[in-house]
């Protein structure tokens, strides 16, 4: 069994679509979506039909929480606040509901989903630091737990002490637990423009980071025709 591991769609169709190319490519059977399905980019809509077709196991994140609701969004910054007042606008009452309703933590198989932290969820903490990565294993009963947020794709290990690292294949050891950022499909900020998925082989317990080129321009020029901030589109063929 395969598993697809996603996160950070952030809207951006090109990105998604060559990425479920790969997936299928490489044989995956599953998918998962460590939350964040809109914001930023130009096609929410379609992006979440899309997942919800594969029956993809999905988690709440950040933005998917405030394009689903009114509230206030202090803690965004102006360009995050406009583009979610956009998707607001985009999405269907039906569609607003079904995000509102994702849970901010799913246990699938024998590995564990989240968008931020295991460690308080809701409050949309940061995992970048060993102090943070601790945090989250202090609540983490399975071996593996797949999160998102930061578009960072970052791993820690815990054994005896906790290692952190970038990585392209992860074994799965007895005796270790693994806290594993899957990247972002579409918004990577880690310097690489390359959508960024994993692919959980239960089988084989490995975690193999995949990167994918999409067509970036069709991305940007969706987005200036939407009248999202330009950054927006600027920031994709740079991966920051």
């Amino acid at each position: 069994m395969k598993y697809a591991i996603l996160g950070d769609v952030h809207a951006n169709l090109e990105a998604l679509t060559s990425v479920l190319k790969d997936a299928e490519e490489q044989g995956v059977t599953h998918y998962a979506c460590t939350g964040d399905v809109v914001g930023y980019n130009a096609d929410p809509k379609a992006c979440l039909k899309i997942l919800r077709s594969l029956d993809c196991k999905m988690v709440q994140g950040n933005h998917d929480y405030y394009a689903a609701c009114n509230e206030s969004m202090e803690l965004f910054t102006p360009m995050a606040q406009k583009s979610i007042r956009w998707t607001r606008k985009q999405l269907s009452a039906l569609d607003r509901k079904g995000l509102r309703q994702l849970p901010l933590i799913l246990d699938i198989e024998n590995f564990t989903i989240v968008h931020s932290s295991l460690s308080n969820p809701h409050r949309w903490n940061y995992i970048f630091k060993r102090k943070a990565a601790d945090a989250n294993f202090r609540n983490q009963f399975n071996q593996v737990c797949f999160f998102g947020h930061t578009h960072m794709p970052l791993a820690f290990i815990k054994g005896t002490a906790i290692d952190k690292g970038f990585y392209k294949t992860i074994r799965i050891k007895p005796g270790f637990h693994y806290l594993v950022n899957v990247g972002s499909v579409g918004q990577p900020r880690d310097r690489n423009p390359k959508a960024a998925y994993v692919i959980y082989d239960l089988d084989r317990q490995t975690i193999t980071m995949r990167r994918v080129e999409y067509d970036i321009p069709a991305t940007q020029k969706k987005i200036r025709a939407a009248g999202l901030p330009f950054r927006n589109a600027l920031r994709l063929a740079n991966g920051r």
